[in-house]
């Protein structure tokens, strides 16, 4: 059976980050939180335990992130999404980093969308529609132009899944051989010293 293929537009909504007109400074008494680029995680997480708090009042309830949301590096080397999987209290992210949120929560899952971004079929896409030189911009338009394989919400759950268990096999692989590579230079100096043979 063919897996049908929609635009992200038509299951998602697109909104560029909060354009703050000055430098942001950090407040101990500050309400909003803000999510910049610094806080997107190499595992396509948003890392939240040290986001920056500012003291301001006049932002509208439209541009605040929940649960869920992904967050897309529009202008990055790397146009991927990280998604937010904590609730937090009047959040929001700053521009130009674009806010994608599902909207047909019938069609498709914001854990398989952020994982469907990073692949080569999406990342092949949005490369031949991004723009500049030294630094490349995936404009909105583009984005909701992105084609979207929709298998079934249960095909969609196995596939994150899966892809979850293989991101933490890497993470135990590389550790391990760190730890291996330690052992060997330990012993090798060991050798070199005199203190062992081999």
């Amino acid at each position: 059976m063919k897996v049908p293929i929609t635009k992200l537009e038509t299951v998602a909504s697109i909104q560029m980050g909060y354009s703050f007109r000055s430098r942001l400074e950090s407040s101990e008494k500050g309400t909003i939180t803000v999510i910049q680029m610094k806080d997107l995680g190499e595992d396509n997480i948003v890392d939240c335990n040290d986001l920056l708090q500012v003291d301001m009042d006049t932002i509208k309830e439209n541009h605040f992130v929940k649960r869920g949301d992904l967050i897309f590096r529009s202008r990055s080397n790397n146009n991927t999404s990280a998604i937010l999987l904590a609730d937090l209290d009047k959040a929001v992210i700053a521009a130009p980093l674009f806010i994608i949120r599902v909207t047909k929560e019938d069609k498709i899952l914001p854990e398989y969308l952020n994982w469907y971004i990073g692949q080569r079929d999406a990342q092949i896409f949005l490369a031949s529609r991004s723009e500049g030189t030294v630094q490349t911009m995936i404009s909105k338009q583009a984005l909701e132009d992105l084609p979207i394989a929709l298998p079934s919400l249960e095909k969609q759950k196995h596939i994150v899944e899966l892809a979850d268990l293989s991101a933490r096999e890497q993470i135990l692989l590389s550790a391990l051989a760190e730890r291996r590579k330690c052992y060997i230079s330990g012993l090798l100096t060991q050798v070199v010293k005199g203190i062992s043979n081999f």
